[in-house]
């Protein structure tokens, strides 16, 4: 296996220290955007969307020509050889060979980790199933910054699906390192937030309540972050459609809103959010995408190495160097990459060898044996 770059697969991989630096530049970025325009000359782009995008591949696509260089890819696995069954590591190991960066989503689980082991250039996680989606959450910490004048001390709501959102998961991982951080999390019960999270939340002394009710929860709102149900996630239309209208947002529900509320919602939005919300001062849905495509020509940048400041490195710990294989157990998670491609290995890294816990290297997914 080739020897992998520094990559972004989780939003964990960086440090605030690197976070507060890519949201500096950001800003310059915005102040002055002619002075990063030849940034990138001569560099490539590699856009690989093995499932439907518009906002995050044109976001990464315009942030790249926005600094000087160029863009090559695809935007559908059927346009791609996956559709002739070839697996992500052999994908990126030719493809690597062509460019300097590459932004890749893919339906399954895990599978950006796997792209980064056998990358010899950066990888950035445009999205992998319902696990993380790190720059979608850049975006979101810029427009937090900028609308509320910090990231500390707020109380930040999170409505609708909390199961299967990877923006939702990424989020939490990134607000928990800022102090005074509270949430509220709104949803229906098939659809709370996955028990690995809630335990993270619970460990870490996070103040955290569960509301049903969207009304009743607005009122203490600094923040309030609105997701769709996602009907791509889903293998049961029924339950589907008994789910998908479970939180719509009306102009009648923020009447006991606070005045300087920030609504976000990373999109593509199908009727969670009443269009006659988005007249509301308090809506910052599209001026998420603009500060998205910021935070990416930061990002894309800066993984590059052509900056001069060098903020001090993320210390997180995936647990890979841990992590064992045991004999008869696969991953139970049926959108983890690791059951599509059948020639990975299974890895667990141990939780809690006591009780017999582990969790996939891939997907995160906990397990007892």
């Amino acid at each position: 296996m080739k020897k992998e770059a520094r990559s972004l697969i989780s939003i964990l991989d960086l440090s605030v220290e690197e976070i507060n630096w890519l949201m500096d530049t950001a800003d310059a970025i915005e102040a002055d955007p002619e002075a990063f325009s030849e940034v990138c000359r001569h560099k490539q782009l590699a856009t690989l969307f093995f499932e439907p995008s518009t906002r995050t591949r044109l976001s990464f696509e315009s942030s790249m020509l926005s600094l000087g260089g160029s863009v090559l890819g695809f935007s559908s696995a059927n346009s791609s050889s996956a559709a002739k069954g070839e697996s992500v590591a052999d994908t990126i190991e030719v493809v690597s060979n062509y460019v300097d960066i590459i932004a890749m989503r893919h339906p399954k689980e895990g599978a950006a980790y796997v792209a980064s082991r056998h990358s010899t250039v950066p990888v950035i996680n445009a999205g992998d199933g319902g696990h993380f989606h790190p720059t979608q959450t850049l975006a979101d910490l810029l427009t937090i910054r900028r609308k509320k004048g910090r990231l500390n001390d707020l109380c930040i709501g999170i409505c609708g699906d909390l199961k299967y959102g990877r923006t939702v998961h990424s989020l939490i991982e990134a607000m928990q390192r800022y102090e005074g951080i509270s949430y509220v999390l709104i949803s229906p019960e098939e659809l709370r937030l996955p028990e690995y999270m809630r335990q993270k939340l619970e460990a870490e002394g996070a103040s955290c309540e569960e509301e049903p009710d969207l009304e009743k929860a607005m009122p203490k709102l600094d923040v309030l972050y609105m997701t769709r149900i996602q009907k791509e996630r889903y293998s049961d239309e029924a339950e589907y459609q008994r789910l998908k209208d479970s939180y719509i947002l009306t102009e009648d529900k923020l009447r006991d809103a606070k005045p300087d509320l920030s609504i976000l919602h990373p999109l593509p939005r199908v009727n969670e959010i009443s269009v006659k919300v988005d007249e509301d001062e308090r809506a910052c849905y599209f001026y998420q995408t603009y500060c998205g495509k910021q935070m990416r020509m930061a990002l894309i940048m800066y993984l590059l190495g052509l900056s001069e400041h060098k903020p001090e490195v993320s210390k997180s710990d995936t647990g890979e160097d841990e992590a064992v294989s045991l004999s008869g157990l696969c991953c139970a998670n049926p959108a983890c990459i690791s059951t599509t491609e059948q020639e990975l290995p299974q890895r667990f890294v141990p939780v809690d060898k006591e009780k017999g816990i582990y969790r996939c290297v891939y997907c995160d997914m906990e397990m007892k044996i």
